[in-house]
């Protein structure tokens, strides 16, 4: 008999963004840049738990520090001692989730790179659509690599064009005409820290500052209040920018179509983060509001999916006038392995993760809101159980668009055999699921909750890309 089993883990029927990157400049002796990149990559531990990595510049050297885990168990006091030592001026960070490449701590980032400038580290968020070929390409030419992710081809082409040009910025500028794919990249040198933002802007990157004069680079800006910064401004699409001692300048190296991914409003990005002028909470709340102009349902309750369906279902309280409830608790502490000997014990997985609130449920009429469908397999297991606890009926409303295409930019979605919506008919989707009612966001009304603005890709609802995937 196996003892020892996988539990279901509601998470892993999510979209999955791969990473957050995090870079601090010091102008100041005060400050302890490994510890203030530390913090910002607890703020940006939901874009990735599988790594974390922080490397820091003395003026002479760069230390690189990373290994599996959560930001808190990878960095101990010992090792954050000595990446301290010495007061360095500038770090970066990464936080990572694995789109592209094994759990390995050789894939772990930052990736440290010898150049003829000395050593450069870089951490980057997104995924490049030629790595594969760029990687044989370099190959050919002598050149060696330890991981199987994408991050180190960027790293090592940057160090490889260094050779011919005269400044990192000229470096890694060539370096964005090689490769395609979405990239939010912070780059460390002895003296300078650097961000990038790929042509389209797919993926997120915004710049903070500390009342000292000290600068911060992020993923989102909910990294800036861990750290006592404020925000300044997004890094624009195509654009780069250079932090040094004595000034920041920045340049626009391309002009192409602005196509920033749209499921960060949707569930990517912390609620408290805003991305290109969009608070992600106000987003999401007006979904909701959304969501019942579109399916304008009659019940008891509306609840949530615990949690990432919370601030849809206010929002939808909000328009419908339903109070809001909570009607599913989820454990969060227990571990994806744990002990169950019995069949019955089998059974009872879905209760071990996730109870119904029996209390506040039983015999209502229900509507419950997910942030997304995915695979679906989640949302059938939370009908079931509130239909177990005595819901009369359970509505089940998506904040989202259906999820037809897998997304190739820097997500992990799952091929598109397994994505519900791409296989399905609305009926029979509702059925698997076993609720009452099913329905879904219309992709105008979550372009409504983002300032109608038509600068969005939104591959995974629609099927174009703004970057046509390798072959």
């Amino acid at each position: 008999m196996k003892l020892y089993e996988h539990t279901f883990d509601f998470e892993l029927d999510k979209f999955k963004d791969e990473c957050g990157v995090f870079g601090v400049y010091s102008k100041s002796n005060k400050n302890n840049v490994a510890l203030l990149t530390y913090y910002g990559l607890f703020a940006l531990q939901h874009r990735g738990q599988e790594s974390a990595g922080i490397a820091i510049s003395n003026a002479k050297n760069v230390i690189c520090k990373k290994g599996l885990g959560y930001v808190g168990d990878v960095f101990t006091k010992d090792l954050m001692q000595q990446l301290s030592k010495g007061n360095p001026k500038i770090a970066i960070g990464h936080v990572r989730y694995s789109t592209a490449g094994s759990k390995t701590v050789e894939n772990a980032q930052p990736f440290v790179v010898k150049t003829k400038a000395g050593s450069i580290a870089v951490a980057h968020n997104g995924n490049l659509v030629n790595a594969n070929s760029l990687r044989e390409q370099y190959k050919k030419k002598g050149m060696k690599f330890v991981s199987s992710v994408d991050s180190e081809v960027i790293a090592n082409i940057i160090a490889h064009n260094l050779k011919k040009e005269k400044t990192i910025e000229d470096a890694i500028i060539k370096t964005t005409k090689e490769i395609r794919g979405a990239y939010a990249l912070v780059v460390l040198t002895k003296d300078k820290l650097i961000g990038l933002r790929d042509p389209n802007g797919i993926r997120p990157l915004c710049l903070g500052k500390l009342s000292d004069g000290s600068y911060i680079l992020s993923s989102e800006s909910c990294a800036f209040s861990s750290t006592g910064a404020k925000f300044v401004q997004d890094i624009k699409k195509g654009e780069i920018i250079t932090i040094t001692n004595k000034c920041v300048k920045t340049k626009t190296y391309s002009n192409a179509p602005k196509k920033s991914c749209i499921f960060e409003y949707v569930y990517f990005a912390r609620p408290d983060s805003t991305i290109d002028g969009i608070n992600c909470y106000l987003s999401r709340i007006e979904q909701g509001k959304l969501l019942y102009k579109e399916h304008p349902l009659k019940a008891d309750m509306v609840i949530a999916a615990p949690e990432s369906g919370n601030y849809a279902a206010m929002g939808y309280s909000q328009a419908s006038k339903i109070p809001f409830g909570i009607g599913l608790i989820k454990n969060r502490y227990i571990a994806r392995t744990f002990i169950k000997p019995t069949q019955e014990l089998r059974e009872r997985d879905v209760y071990i993760k996730l109870n119904p609130l029996e209390i506040n449920v039983k015999g209502k009429n229900l509507v419950l809101i997910d942030d997304s469908i995915v695979r679906g397999t989640s949302s059938l297991h939370f009908v079931k159980a509130l239909k177990k606890a005595g819901a009369k009926k359970v509505y089940f409303l998506s904040a989202a668009p259906m999820v037809k295409w897998p997304c190739f930019l820097g997500i992990d979605t799952p091929n598109k055999k397994d994505l519900m919506a791409a296989n399905m008919s609305l009926k029979q989707m509702q059925k698997k699921i076993g609720c009452d009612y099913l329905g879904f966001l219309s992709i105008k009304s979550l372009y409504k909750c983002c300032l109608n603005k038509d600068e969005y890709c939104d591959g995974c609802f629609t099927g174009k890309y703004p970057v046509n995937k390798e072959e």
